[in-house]
Order: C-alpha cells, then structure tokens, then sequence
C-alpha cells in the first residue's frame, strides 16, 4: 500500500475464524487510508480446519457458520458505512463502535464474498459489490472427478441463481460484478497451457457471466510452458480493452 499508487490491494479471502468483525472493520479503515482508497476487502466463511485448530477455537457446524457469516458481513457494512454502530445479533455484539474518520471510498471499500451455496449466495446477493468463486463444488460436496465442463457449468448456475437472489430483493443484479478465482489448482484445467488455452479459458467463463479473473501466480511447471509473460504481456490487455 505504501510502496505502490494504481494497483488495487486486498486477501481473497479473509477468514471470519481470526477476527472479531468490528476489529476486521477497524482493519479494513486502516488499509483504506493507508492505500488512499484501494482496499478491496474480501471476506469468506472459510472452514478449512487450521482456521480454527491455530487458534484453539472449536469448529462450526456448516450451519452455523454461514449465520454467523452474515452478521459478520452486516456488522463489517454497517461499521464501514456509518460513524457510530450498534449491532445485536446472535453470536455477536456491537455497541457505539466509532469510526472516524470514515473510509476514504465511499460509500465504503467495496465487499468481495466468497460464495458457493444457495445460502451464501443470499448474503452476496445483499450486501457484495463482487461475488467469487472457482467453479469447485458446493461446499460438502466431494471435488473428485470434477471436469472443466462441471466448473463451467457451476460457475453458469450460480451466476444464475445470484441474479434471481438479487432480483428477489429488488436489486439490480448487474450491480454486482463476477469474479472467478482460477489456475493454481483451483480448476481443471491448466489457462496458462498456451495462448489458445487462455483465451478459450476466459472467453467460455465471460459467456457464463464471469466479470474479473483472479489467477494464481502459475507453477513451475505452468511458467515451463513459456506463455506466462506474453499472455502477461499481450493478451490479457488485448481482452481487457
């Protein structure tokens, strides 16, 4: 942030197991002043199991967790919006939280979730400027054997239902951009293969509603393939513009 003058900044995605919400929302106002307004702040439920074994807390059924998501997300809103927050909710409590001065992005850092299931998908549909996902599978549902077909067609389904969850709520569904978080493992299949493949890659992802590709640094064995600095280079502002 301090080194740098363009380049937006952010984690995908930061885990509700670490950080009590009004501190994340304290956080997150640092980093906006610190970067002069190019915090990208994403948050996820996470549930991987070291985000609770590291730090000695107890797991959180599926349930659960996605309920307290949502008020994290509303207190996370609501303290980035406003200059005095007092929230209630089931897990967590907040009274007379200040912030001031305000953020400098306004009416506050824009919210990156990430989603997969129909209930998250709820909460992006509220409350996210970005949805992300990897096209994987919904979460408790085993990722083996997964084709480039079924990432794709994920992908397409749950671009679909966050447009009705949005509409359902009388938001525009355009107003939130679609982002996919791709290579490194993440799909099946390799973009940074060769030119072709990346453009196919991108291209088929745009039909299905993506906005924004967010790509892993490539492997060894991706930066082998000696594509990485021309697709750096050359296609990816060629299909930017």
């Amino acid at each position: 942030a301090a080194r740098t003058s363009r380049i937006r900044l952010g984690a995908l995605v930061t885990s509700i197991s670490f950080r009590n919400p009004a501190m994340l929302a304290k956080e997150a106002l640092t980093v906006d002043h610190i970067s002069d307004g190019r915090l990208e702040l994403g948050i996820g439920a996470a549930g991987q199991p070291q985000d609770h074994t590291m730090t000695g807390s107890e797991p959180w059924p599926p349930r659960e967790r996605v309920d307290r998501f949502r008020e994290v997300v509303e207190i996370v809103d609501q303290m980035l919006r406003q200059e005095i927050t007092t929230y209630e909710g089931r897990y967590y409590t907040v009274r007379d939280a200040i912030m001031a001065p305000g953020p400098v992005q306004r009416p506050r850092p824009p919210i990156t979730i990430g989603a997969t299931g129909p209930r998250m998908l709820k909460i992006v549909a509220a409350y996210a400027d970005t949805w992300n996902s990897s096209g994987g599978p919904d979460r408790g549902d085993r990722a083996v054997g997964l084709t480039a077909a079924d990432a794709l067609e994920n992908t397409r389904r749950r671009n679909k239902l966050l447009d009705q969850e949005a509409a359902a709520i009388g938001r525009d569904p355009g107003a939130i951009r679609r982002s996919l978080l791709a290579g490194g493992g993440s799909s099946p299949e390799d973009p940074w293969a060769s030119v072709e493949a990346f453009r196919d890659f991108t291209g088929r992802y745009r039909e299905a509603g993506i906005d924004e590709f967010l790509f892993y640094y490539p492997s060894r064995v991706e930066l082998a393939h000696g594509q990485f600095e021309r697709i750096a280079r050359e296609v990816i502002p060629e299909i930017r513009s």
